[in-house]
């Protein structure tokens, strides 16, 4: 069974962005983890500045780490009062990708807790390709929060497509939320159903099918839930014929869910950039947090 035992938060101390550091705080007691923050601090305001005025008090650079670190000191105070985790502080500056991925390394981190508000991750996500460029390569599990933590994680979900990546989601799943109620979502459509239906094949045979890929898929999902452990009493299996994206969002207000795990990787390149459309589109769209599963 996969354990997350080291995670790491990252945080632009915004409010919106210290949701991440809570769920982190919340994750690491329920999972018995450790738990370190991250801020990297950017400079380009301050590179900006010295090319508009030429006197620039002497240690402004260092003062803006200070005053940063303080900060995360008084963070890591408050998930101490309210959550009785001690957690390690980290404070660097440059790039913020590199950078993250350096620490992740460097700590072992086996889990990376961002924001999705904020000036943090998911700006760089819309407005950037290095973020996607890190998403494509990440080597860990990355969490990604967009609500406020007030309880443990009650309901995920999962959607699948019986991809390798599909039964490391499921145990990432049961990793970050041991006690939580699971969704295996899989949706589907009967290869070439659009040609089949324009060469004029008549819609009885079509209906046929789609019962024998519903089935097939029904059989697949028992066996990825016996294959990762899951127990039947606590866990949800649905397959919806449609599209992968539409039939995500919409089971994810249906089921009330508060998770949603998903893997990164399909089964060939084609259906690899396919996912990381769904996936990308899911970070955007879902209104719960996303964990990316790799």
């Amino acid at each position: 069974m996969t354990h997350f035992k080291h995670l790491l938060a990252a945080t632009d101390l915004s409010a919106p962005a210290r949701h991440a550091a809570n769920r982190a705080a919340m994750v690491a007691k329920e999972t018995a983890a450790t738990l370190d923050l991250i801020h990297v601090a950017s400079m380009t305001p301050l590179e900006k500045l010295k090319r508009l005025v030429t006197d620039i008090p002497v240690g402004l650079e260092q003062r803006v780490i200070d005053d940063a670190r303080e900060e995360m000191r008084e963070l890591a105070a408050l998930l101490l009062k309210h959550h009785g985790i001690s957690s390690g502080v980290h404070i660097t500056s440059g790039p913020m990708l590199e950078e993250l991925s350096s620490h992740a390394d460097g700590l072992g981190a086996d889990l990376v807790v961002l924001g999705a508000r904020g000036a943090s991750f998911m700006r760089h996500v819309l407005l950037g390709s290095t973020a996607e460029r890190m998403l494509s390569r990440a080597s860990r599990p990355m969490l990604v929060v967009k609500q406020a933590a007030h309880e443990r994680y009650r309901i995920l979900l999962v959607p699948v497509d019986f991809s390798s990546s599909s039964l490391r989601a499921v145990r990432n799943a049961r990793a970050i939320a041991p006690d939580a109620e699971i969704v295996l979502l899989h949706a589907f459509d009967v290869p070439f159903e659009g040609q089949l239906r324009h060469a004029g094949v008549d819609e009885e045979i079509i209906r046929h099918y789609r019962i024998s890929a519903r089935q097939e898929a029904q059989q697949k999902l028992w066996s990825l839930c016996d294959e990762a452990g899951l127990p039947h009493e606590t866990t949800r299996m649905l397959v919806l014929h449609g599209d992968p994206l539409q039939q995500i969002i919409e089971q994810e207000q249906e089921q009330d869910c508060d998770l949603i795990v998903m893997g990164k990787h399909g089964e060939s390149i084609l259906e690899e950039w396919l996912l990381g459309s769904v996936t990308r589109h899911v970070l955007t769209e879902s209104q719960c947090d996303v964990l990316l599963s790799v």
